[in-house]
């Protein structure tokens, strides 16, 4: 930049009146914009200071406002982790708590099932009790019939018109052994 300056002083020494001085001016100005064509953008060091300390000013407000984000933050995240915490506690007990109740439930339902069993067995052996009853019963009736058959079998020498009775007698015995055996299975089967 000193070339330019003194080449400027050589031509406004030798300009002979204002105009020329005016004309070696504007070319040095000309010269100066080709040679440095962001010279109008160059700041000064005053405005560079200014610049500086106020970019800092905004650093450090930006500083203190992070830093106050970062604590509401860390108040929100402190607070969210209580509340997880609390909701946490409720859950692991409402789960204590199912799980009591499905517990009572189990007991109850297996007391419930031993009670039908014993209900059960009960019935099973009053069932088993009456199939006794009833064979006994069906063992004196055959004998009954047995006896009843003999009977007939003695008379049947007698006459053909006694035999058909007996005969018929001993068909409605049978027939009411039947029914009574039918009847018997049908209550004991109900």
């Amino acid at each position: 930049m000193s070339a330019v300056a003194l080449h400027l002083y050589e031509k406004l020494n030798e300009a002979p009146d204002d105009k020329a001085r005016s004309k070696a001016i504007v070319e040095a100005f000309s010269e100066l914009e080709e040679r440095y064509p962001n010279l109008r953008e160059v700041v000064t060091r005053h405005n560079l200071s200014e610049t500086e300390l106020r970019l800092q000013k905004e650093i450090e407000q930006t500083r203190l406002e992070i830093k106050t984000v970062e604590a509401n933050l860390q108040k929100e995240i402190d607070k969210t982790r209580i509340e997880i915490k609390t909701v946490e506690a409720n859950l692991q007990l409402e789960i204590k708590t199912v799980e009591a109740n499905l517990q009572k439930e189990i007991e109850k339902t297996r007391i419930e099932i031993k009670t039908v069993e014993a209900n059960l067995q009960k019935e099973i052996e009053k069932t088993r009790i009456e199939i006794k009853t009833v064979e006994a019963n069906l063992q004196k009736e055959i004998e009954k019939t047995r006896l009843e058959i003999k009977q007939i079998e003695v008379s049947f020498s007698k006459t053909v018109h006694q035999q058909t009775l007996w005969v018929i007698g001993s068909v409605g015995t049978i027939v009411m052994g039947v029914r009574l055996l039918d009847w018997f299975l049908a209550h004991l089967a109900g």
